[in-house]
Order: C-alpha cells, then sequence, then structure tokens
C-alpha cells in the first residue's frame, strides 16, 4: 500500500532540518513561547513528576527536556528531522541528561509499534503539521497511558488564513510538506473516546492548548491493551488511513 503520508513527511524532515540551529538559538534567546509556557503549567497540574514522557514532534529538545529537570523521570522524543535530533541529544549531554533520555528518527505512526508506552504523551504544534490526524491521534492515544497534551491553532479565520499561506508557500517552492488548521472537537471526540477527561485548557492568539488525563490507577495498568486494540480497530499505525481534516 502507497504511504499517502511518506513524501509530506520527508520534505516536512528537510524542513525542518534547516531550521534546526534557528530552534534552538531562539529558545536560548527568548526561552519558551506563551504557548509553552501554558502547556507546561497544564502538565504540572495534571502531574509528570517521576513519570516518563513520550514527546512527538520533539524538535530540539527543550521542552521535555525542561521536565526532565523538573522531575519526570525519563523522555523519548520522536522528531522527523535528523539535525533536530543531533540538536537535542548535544543540548541532553550539555545538561546531563543524556543517560534519561532516548532519541528516535523519524515517523512517530510508522515508529508507534516499536515504541514502550508512556505516562505523559506531548504533541506540541505537531498535529497541525501532519496530514492524517486521526491516525496520529489514535497512534499516540496507544502510546498513552495517564495524560495525553497538545498544542494545535485555534480553529479561527485568521489561522486558516495564515496556515493557507503557508501552505501556498511550500507549493510555490516545490514541498510537499503542509500545515494545517483542524477542528480541536473532532479530535476531543477521539480522545475522550479513548477513557480521557479534558483537565486543562489554555489559549494564545493563535494557538489552543488542552491536557487531557486518565485519573483511575487501577484502569490506567489495564488499559494499554485495550487501547492499542481500540487503535487497531480505527486503523493499524502500520496501515494509513485516510487523511482527517
Amino acid at each position: 500500500m502507497t504511504c499517502c503520508c511518506c513524501p509530506h513527511s520527508a520534505d516536512a524532515g528537510r524542513l525542518f532540518s534547516r531550521l534546526a540551529r534557528r530552534y534552538r538559538r531562539r529558545y536560548q534567546r527568548a526561552g519558551l513561547e506563551a504557548s509553552q509556557r501554558q502547556l507546561i503549567e497544564g502538565l504540572r497540574r495534571a502531574g509528570f513528576e517521576g513519570r516518563t514522557l513520550l514527546e512527538i514532534g520533539s524538535g530540539v529538545g527543550y521542552l521535555h527536556q525542561l521536565l526532565l529537570e523538573a522531575g519526570a523521570r525519563r523522555a523519548v522524543g520522536i522528531e522527523l528531522a535528523e539535525a533536530m535530533i543531533v540538536e537535542a541529544r548535544e543540548q541532553a549531554s550539555a545538561r546531563g541528561l543524556e543517560g534519561r533520555t532516548e532519541y528516535h528518527a523519524g515517523d512517530f505512526t510508522d515508529l508507534a509499534d516499536t515504541l514502550a508506552p508512556a505516562d505523559v504523551t506531548i504533541l506540541d504544534k505537531v498535529i497541525c503539521c501532519y496530514p492524517d490526524a486521526e491516525r496520529l491521534v489514535h497512534c499516540s492515544l496507544a502510546k498513552t497511558r495517564r495524560v495525553y497534551a497538545f498544542t494545535l491553532p485555534r480553529n479561527r479565520w485568521y489561522t486558516r488564513l495564515g496556515v493557507g499561506l503557508i501552505a501556498s508557500g511550500m507549493r510555490l517552492i516545490g514541498s510537499r510538506f503542509r500545515p494545517y488548521v483542524y477542528d480541536p472537537e473532532h479530535i476531543a471526540r477521539w480522545v475522550t473516546a479513548a477513557g480521557f477527561r479534558m483537565s486543562f485548557e489554555a489559549k494564545t492568539l493563535v494557538w489552543l492548548t488542552r491536557i487531557y488525563t486518565r485519573g483511575d490507577p487501577e484502569a490506567e495498568r489495564r488499559l494499554p491493551s485495550r487501547l492499542v486494540s481500540a487503535a487497531d480497530d480505527v486503523g493499524r499505525c502500520t496501515e494509513p488511513t485516510q487523511a482527517g481534516g
């Protein structure tokens, strides 16, 4: 079967590899974005200390590395851009975190079946960069025990306009990467159907951040295998489905 997301993912990896050093320098100069500060506050309320993290679209690594320094136990980062992985490993080593971090380059939906579940899954501005949101969400839910966190563009006319302009620019330069604005209520239905409830929401002018939790410890121990089965019902991670949104 032809992978509908492969050309997009390959071009996304090349694009963000070219931006890796810029991302690192921007963080070193200005720190976290407002939406990322909101995300960390939501994770603090949900509880991440002593937990394992899975960050999909982990970039140069500073978000999960901050959480490790604040008490998270271990983090796995998945990133399309090889240069981002290089930067993340260098930063982890400089911060003394190399023994608590693990990085994989590639499309998460292709790698998902090889990864262990995590307590906390983070998708910071990642769902909006993937052409099949439903597949990405279901595959990532199948790897999440307790906390599911994401930030994506607000579904407003001005974000749709801006994202449309970026998509036009990508077409002009011959890139198959496209950004998307998805309806957050569609995503909410997929997440709550997996047994999570929304525990935190915050907004900036452009970004929407939501944290979902599953709070019953006994249920947490029972649910991972059922979540994998549920993901299989809607489309295995190894078999692409029609792009959502």
